[in-house]
């Protein structure tokens, strides 16, 4: 039999309807054998997510400040999903016994996810799988860190034998028994994890929206799709400010080379979006992938001659950031010149002190500063060795009186950033987009 992890979003699970639309996605595949909800997510725009009413319980209690009205908030939406289902579920001996551990100090980390647990619970009653708890078979070491080791053998023990499971995202547990959440991508992780664990063929991701796009909808009137995407394309927009499902959420599958769909629970039948190993044929020469940027930069440029032939140079310059706890995002160079470009949040008003420590330690002939910078980096593997597309690039942007103040190409080809006034941001990701994607 094949094998398939489906991991739904909350706002997958936010209520009885979409439970339903659920079970009806995984009844329509035999082989999506182990399913990882999330916690019920906002039914509307002015609705609350349950996890962050968990978290307010616990900041609550941690005040001693009665939490009991918005638990009770949370016990009636659960409580209103098992009566909509129909189901023969009791969660009152489960939700009291939650609400006795966050009066009793309860971690945060227990008590968010504890919104996880408890959908798992409703999903496995309604699919009449078996639950596993997360805490059971992903494992974090006493330092907090993830116990891959320990958690895949764990995994392959516990269900091996299990035909049909439900696991809930989000959370593990430490040595001591703990439960401990993952930073970021909880939910996207566990599936990921659980995928690779049992060697599936494929990692399905249900969200609300029927897989990447090629460009910020609120920039671009109706993007299209991006069907396929390699798992360095996507690292590269979500690096530069997409929001798409990070390649960090999902390593444990890019490891073991199990492609992932991301797919609309609203909307099934749409394709979504596929995202393959790196090493797949590239489909379409001469295409780009995606555009992605951000805002607020700003670029230091620094000059003098014969630089090249300075040894230390760029570790002296760089010595003077590390100092300072300051990252660097792109360090484009010239024969005389090196430019270094900062996010403003890690500046933090050290930019003058960064600037005198700069001159102390590297003499250069002169600085110059550009600020209200903005990053456009357009992506794709079909771009590499294709002659023209840097031409095209700047040609669609030299139609619209954009100037370019800055270009970066990594030496993978597989994209090209360019640094711009902030003003002209959204004009100039437009003017890309119908460069390389309307026009053809």
């Amino acid at each position: 039999m094949g094998c398939m992890v489906c991991k739904f979003g909350g706002s997958s699970l936010a209520d009885a309807d979409q439970f339903r639309k659920v079970k009806e996605i995984i009844s329509s595949d035999s082989t999506r054998r182990y399913i990882v909800p999330s916690a019920p997510g906002k039914r509307t725009s002015t609705d609350q997510k349950i996890t962050d009413l968990l978290y307010l319980c616990h900041t609550h209690a941690q005040q001693d400040i009665p939490f009991g009205e918005v638990f009770e908030i949370i016990s009636k939406r659960y409580l209103d999903i098992v009566k909509d289902l129909s189901l023969p579920l009791d969660l009152s001996p489960y939700l009291e016994d939650i609400r006795r551990n966050i009066s009793a100090g309860a971690s945060a980390d227990y008590t968010a996810s504890r919104g996880e647990y408890l959908n798992g619970i409703i999903v496995s009653k309604l699919l009449r799988y078996e639950f596993v708890d997360a805490a059971d078979i992903i494992f974090f070491d006493k330092n907090g860190a993830l116990d891959l080791e320990k958690t895949y053998s764990k995994i392959v023990v516990r269900l091996k034998n299990i035909e049909r499971a439900v696991i809930p995202g989000f959370y593990g547990s430490r040595p001591d028994g703990s439960i401990q959440t993952f930073s970021r991508g909880g939910s996207d992780i566990t599936g990921a994890i659980v995928a690779h664990g049992m060697s599936c063929d494929l990692y399905e991701n249900w969200t609300d929206v029927s897989g990447l796009l090629m460009a910020d909808p609120n920039i671009v009137e109706n993007p299209k799709p991006i069907d396929v995407i390699t798992y360095k394309e996507l690292r590269e927009i979500a690096y530069m400010g997409a929001q798409v499902l990070h390649d960090e959420a999902i390593f444990p599958v890019r490891e073991a080379g199990i492609p992932v769909l991301i797919k609309n629970t609203n909307r099934p039948g749409d394709p979504g979006t596929l995202i393959v190993k790196d090493a797949e044929p590239i489909a379409h020469r001469g295409n780009i992938t995606g555009i992605a940027g951000k805002k607020d930069f700003t670029v230091i440029v620094i000059e003098k001659a014969l630089m090249n032939s300075e040894l230390g140079f760029g570790r002296r310059l760089l010595s003077v950031l590390e100092v300072n706890g300051i990252s660097f995002e792109h360090m484009p160079t010239g024969i005389d010149t090196i430019s270094v470009v900062i996010a403003d949040s890690h500046l933090e008003n050290r930019l003058e002190k960064i600037l005198t420590e700069i001159r102390m330690e590297c003499r250069p002939d002169s600085i110059e500063v550009y600020p209200n910078m903005a990053l456009i980096a357009t992506v794709g593997r079909g771009m590499a060795y294709t002659p023209g597309m840097a031409a095209k690039l700047f040609s669609g942007l030299g139609n619209r009186n954009i100037n370019i103040r800055m270009i970066d190409q990594g030496s993978s080809e597989i994209n090209i950033i360019i640094g711009i006034e902030t003003d002209d941001f959204e004009e100039a990701v437009r003017a890309i987009y119908e460069t390389f994607v309307t026009a053809r």
